[in-house]
């Protein structure tokens, strides 16, 4: 797609967010199912399905992603396209590449010590590439960090709401 082709697709979504902000709303959907093992699931996210399980360090096969790497593949793409739209929109010349590494200490989530769950520290390291004078490549960065959604996401840490269901199983009926 060229800048302008981006920019044409985006002006009537643009004029139509300003018009009626609702229809910026969206709500989007991740679901997981349970497998044939307690160490993977399926993942439904979108149009694709994905195979999950728990990381070689908490007991998986290490056959599959776990959780915590498509946490951060989700930072890598999502902060991968928006440097490349926000490239194609200022018309700049320049080639981007994202990576994304993360530490956390697996003795948190296995319950063995006193440690926190979860990621510690996260590293998105930008590459940009091209010609390209010092204000463009901060334009660029500065663009890429307000408007990335799980980049924002992760640095402003929304609440999380979470509701639990319990259903007897049929067995347990009588």
């Amino acid at each position: 797609m060229t800048d302008s082709d981006l920019r044409e697709t985006q002006k009537p979504l643009k004029a139509t967010y300003e018009e009626d902000p609702e229809a910026a709303r969206i709500t989007l959907t991740a679901t997981g199912d349970e497998r044939a093992n307690a160490t993977s699931c399926r993942v439904e996210v979108g149009e694709a399905v994905y195979e999950a399980q728990l990381h070689e360090g908490a007991g998986g096969s290490g056959t599959a992603a776990c959780s915590g790497d498509l946490l951060l593949g989700a930072l890598a793409a999502c902060s991968q396209l928006t440097a490349q739209a926000v490239i194609e929109n200022l018309g700049a010349d320049a080639e981007v590449s994202v990576g994304v590494e993360g530490d956390l200490d697996l003795r948190g989530t296995m319950g063995v010590a006193d440690v926190p769950v979860g990621f510690q520290d996260i590293r998105l390291d930008v590459t940009l590439s091209g010609d390209l004078d010092p204000e463009t490549a901060a334009s660029i960065r500065d663009a890429t960090e307000r408007y990335c959604v799980v980049y924002r996401t992760l640095v402003e840490s929304p609440g999380v709401a979470t509701e639990w269901t319990f259903e007897e199983s049929a067995e347990d009926e009588i």
